[in-house]
């Protein structure tokens, strides 16, 4: 069984929307746990498949996807970001599609 920081982790990636990205920190605030951020990458990473999540949504405070450059892992986060619409100038994430979840969502959609 996985910690219950995890599942907040967990929870909160799942509102990532499709055509969005959030930084490991903000999914960290987000979660309860400013500072964390490599703590997200864990979970992440040890997250069950049957939990299907968009992990591929969470990239780094430079808006870069983090696996290295050109690696199986890097070409199969970018494949998935830009099937959902995701625009890159270079290897950064356009800031426009950075996550900005709304109040309403914050409130009440973290819980449970």
């Amino acid at each position: 069984m996985h910690n219950a920081n995890y599942q907040k982790i967990w929870k909160v990636v799942t509102l990532i929307p499709k055509g969005a990205v959030a930084s490991y920190g903000q999914v960290a605030d987000l979660a309860g746990l400013p500072g964390r951020a490599r703590l997200v990458s864990r979970a992440l990473r040890a997250a069950p498949d049957a939990a299907a999540l968009p992990w591929h949504r969470v990239v780094n405070a430079q808006r870069r996807i983090s696996f290295p450059f050109a690696s199986s892992g890097y070409l199969r986060q970018k494949e998935l970001l830009v099937s959902e619409g995701i625009r890159f100038a270079g290897r950064t994430v356009d800031r426009q599609q950075l996550w900005r979840p709304d109040l309403a969502l914050l409130l009440w959609g973290l819980d449970g």
